[in-house]
């Protein structure tokens, strides 16, 4: 009864498209015009990804110091190594550069060699001022100028790993976008329009090359390479999905079908992520090309099956019948468990995961849906294919591909089982060697020009990346005790220790300052004043933590009421695991330091945060494709109620996956973030074939009285054409994203294609020969000889169904 509901309900659903395909025709158009009115809604993101949840502890500790000390993330470097800096043409074109950002609305301050202020004592006043460091109009004197130059190498400590490396002679100014600009559209049109600009006109003006780097600097110009890569992406997914749809077909109506299918299903992506009015993000940037490769499989699975139908009785109508009622349901299974892949990511807890996860499932789902209904339907109205159309059917390359894989699956089972236990051994052992790793700049592309100007900040200033440390010492005014300021400056000992890390920057800094200020700017004073010299030194500071804001040089380090503290340094691009290490090194010496009844010290920072938002998601991910694993196990329990085909199927798909992850320990690619997406999306991918096949293997079995080899074989060579091509299709379809300049991108796209090349010979191999094997454990006997010859019909109707 179940069986004729189940039948009748297929049967039905084709039927009903069929009859009413001018209503669904127009339902279809009247829904792209509606999705395509959402794309006003889609944008491209300005704000960082945050890998953390809301909640989680790092991300609420990073919230609070942005609450303290305002966003520390708006901060743009620009870089020069060259002595001619300080010969008065260049220092000319410096000084009208930096005045000419510094006129900007989106800037708040600019902190330059040209308004340099230094600390000068005044003992009329007995106060301390800030006096500017160079006379502009004495700037045309050469000898000025170099006068200058000594004085800010060997004067001004305050100022060294801040603004100038002593060793090498390099300079750095520091711009300060405006905190309600840095996170919205502004920053993008001020970098772009403004910034890139003035810099342009430097170097085309001295001949000198400037570096520029800074988060805001590093997230627009990777937005823009970002923006110009979907096209790229959708062009090229578009190109060779089509390309192999045609050499595999031979057909220009059906080539040409497939491609409408897929610029639909790309314009229902757009405008589904403006329904939910989300934002281009690396991830969501995917999604077009992702569906036009995922969405070629479909075409491929009705198409042929058209064809196949065509040739056996060349009844238009009893083929579009069963092209619906027969790979309908088995289609609808596949991408099934392929939108359970992408949905997965929705339970990581990561907002930018989530969005992903959701807007791919829901249109891995719609693009099937879509080509279930616009493949009959355009058939309906056309010819019969002609003979030269089903040529492809009867290739001798895959019957003798076939027919081999047929010997293999009957005689070869115990080679089969040999080769598949060598490759898990050598999976395990790579797998051992895999290492957790993950940074800011990781992903960043290696081969744009901001990319070497990271290294050349990392070579030159120890990196760009901020780590913070916020000390709240429960008291008002309490940093500026001078057992504080001591520890404070211990801290920072440690900090200038390890060479990973820049030189840190805090009031502390301004303490040491404030001695040698005292002292007539002797540098060899700087450091702590004694007990004997606080009180004197102190009484002379006491102007400094008032005045406007842009000569007010504590107003970044100290917050309103004196209580909290922070110590600034920058960290190279060190990776997740080494960076932990540091953070226990700190951890243990603030722990020493600072006793958590008087004071309470957080570790934080973007680089920080980054750090454990990889840990994080790495687990999350983990447990994501487990649960993957479990869902579609438990949809295949539902489908064929059979465990013997659950772990056939399982079995024969891990076994990629394991493959994938030994090679990345081989070759030291790391897990992170973008690499473990890989296993999910795959997974999911991948057993559709498993899907597909069994579904066949479970219909012929029926229709041959439990004959096992007869149904294991007739499901192979029928299943086993579209396993080919849809593998195909889908390994250079993923290896289109190996065009992108990101790394995530990259490895995502080239181990995602990797692993589908395995499961493609898994599918087509290792599954029929499980399924013999674990049948015969259940004690049933075959009718089939096993000295029966090979078929040699690839595509057989071993169905009764009935006509239209």
């Amino acid at each position: 009864m179940k069986k004729k509901l189940k039948v009748g309900f297929w049967e039905f659903i084709a039927g009903l498209i069929l009859r009413n395909r001018i209503l669904i025709s127009i339902g279809i158009v009247l829904l792209t015009v509606f999705l395509s009115l959402q794309w006003k809604n889609v944008g491209m993101t300005y704000n960082e990804a945050n890998l953390l949840p809301k909640n989680h502890k790092a991300n609420k500790e990073y919230t609070q110091f942005l609450n303290t000390f305002g966003e520390e993330g708006n901060l743009v470097v620009i870089g020069i190594k060259n002595p001619r800096l300080f010969t008065p043409k260049v220092y000319k074109a410096w000084e009208e550069m930096m005045n000419r950002l510094k006129s900007n609305s989106e800037v708040e301050l600019v902190v330059s060699l040209n308004d340099l202020k230094k600390l000068h004592k005044n003992d009329t006043l007995e106060q301390f001022e800030l006096i500017p460091l160079v006379d502009p109009k004495r700037t045309l004197d050469p000898e000025y100028l170099k006068e200058i130059k000594r004085q800010l190498f060997h004067d001004l400590p305050f100022y060294e790993g801040l603004l100038f490396n002593k060793k090498t002679g390099s300079i750095r100014s520091a711009i300060y976008i405006k905190k309600d600009v840095v996170n919205s559209p502004i920053r993008k049109d001020f970098i772009i329009h403004k910034l890139v600009p003035a810099i342009e006109t430097f170097e085309r003006t001295t001949k000198i090359d400037l570096k520029v780097s800074g988060m805001p600097y590093i997230r627009t110009i990777n937005t823009e390479n970002m923006k110009g890569e979907i096209g790229l992406f959708i062009g090229a997914a578009l190109f060779i999905t089509s390309l192999i749809f045609f050499l595999f077909f031979r057909s220009h109506r059906a080539t040409f079908i497939s491609i409408c299918i897929l610029i639909v299903g790309v314009m229902w992506s757009f405008g589904t992520l403006g329904l939910f009015h989300y934002k281009i993000t690396i991830l969501t940037a995917i999604i077009p090309p992702l569906i036009i490769v995922i969405g070629i499989t479909n075409c491929i699975f009705l198409i042929n099956k058209y064809q196949q139908e065509i040739n056996t009785h060349h009844n238009q109508a009893k083929a579009l019948q069963r092209v619906i009622s027969k790979i309908g349901v088995s289609t609808l299974m596949t991408n099934l468990t392929t939108a359970i892949g992408f949905a997965t990511f929705m339970i990581t807890g990561n907002e930018l995961l989530y969005e992903f996860g959701l807007v791919t499932s829901i249109n891995v789902i719609t693009v099937y849906l879509l080509t279930l209904l616009v493949v009959p339907i355009v058939y309906s109205f056309m010819p019969l294919p002609k003979e030269k159309h089903l040529s492809h059917l009867n290739k001798n390359y895959l019957s003798s591909l076939l027919n081999w894989v047929e010997h293999l699956v009957r005689y070869k089972r115990n080679l089969i089982y040999s080769i598949y236990g060598i490759l898990l051994v050598f999976s395990i052992v790579g797998l051992t060697q895999m290492k957790v790793s993950g940074s800011l700049i990781g992903e960043m592309p290696k081969s744009a020009s901001f990319f070497k100007d990271i290294l050349f900040f990392e070579k030159e200033f120890n990196g760009v990346m901020p780590l913070e440390i916020m000390i709240n010492t429960k008291h008002k005014k309490g940093v500026f005790k001078a057992s504080t300021i001591r520890k404070m400056d211990e801290l920072q000992q440690t900090i200038d220790s390890l060479p990973e890390l820049s030189k840190p920057v805090s009031i502390v800094n301004l303490v040491k300052y404030s001695k040698q200020a005292f002292y007539n700017g002797n540098p060899e004073y700087y450091s702590l004043p004694d007990s004997q010299e606080q009180a004197f030194v102190l009484s002379y500071g006491k102007g400094l933590g008032k005045g406007k804001s842009k000569d007010n040089l504590m107003k970044s380090y100290v917050d309103k009421t004196g209580q909290y503290a922070r110590i600034t340094t920058f960290m190279k691009d060190i990776g997740t695991e080494e960076m932990a290490k540091i953070e226990q090194k700190l951890q243990a010496k603030i722990d020493i330091l600072f006793p958590k009844e008087r004071y309470e010290v957080t570790l934080t920072g973007k680089a920080l945060v980054f750090q454990k938002g990889t840990s994080y998601l790495v687990n999350n991910l983990i447990e994501s494709l487990i649960f993957a694993i479990l869902l579609i196990a438990g949809l295949m329990a539902y489908m064929f109620r059979s465990w013997k085909m659950i772990f056939a199927s399982v079995v024969t798909n891990i076994l990629p996956l394991c493959i994938t992850s030994g090679l990345m320990g081989y070759f030291g690619i790391p897990l992170k973030p973008s690499t473990i997406l890989v296993f999910s999306i795959a997974f999911g991918i991948s057993v559709d074939n498993a899907i597909q096949f069994m579904a066949k293997y479970r219909h012929d079995l029926i229709q041959n009285n439990g004959k096992i080899k007869k149904s294991v074989i007739s499901a192979l060579h029928e299943t086993g054409i579209s396993t080919f091509y849809t593998s195909i299709v889908l390994i250079f379809g993923f290896a289109i994203f190996t065009l992108s300049s990101f790394g995530g991108t990259i490895a995502l796209g080239g181990l995602i294609s990797v692993t589908l090349t395995f499961a493609m010979f898994a599918n087509l191999v290792v599954l029929p020969a499980l399924v013999l094997t674990t049948e015969r454990w259940s004690g049933k006997q075959d009718v089939l000889d096993i000295q029966d010859e090979p078929s040699t019909t690839i595509y057989r109707d071993y169905s009764e169904e009935k006509d239209v």
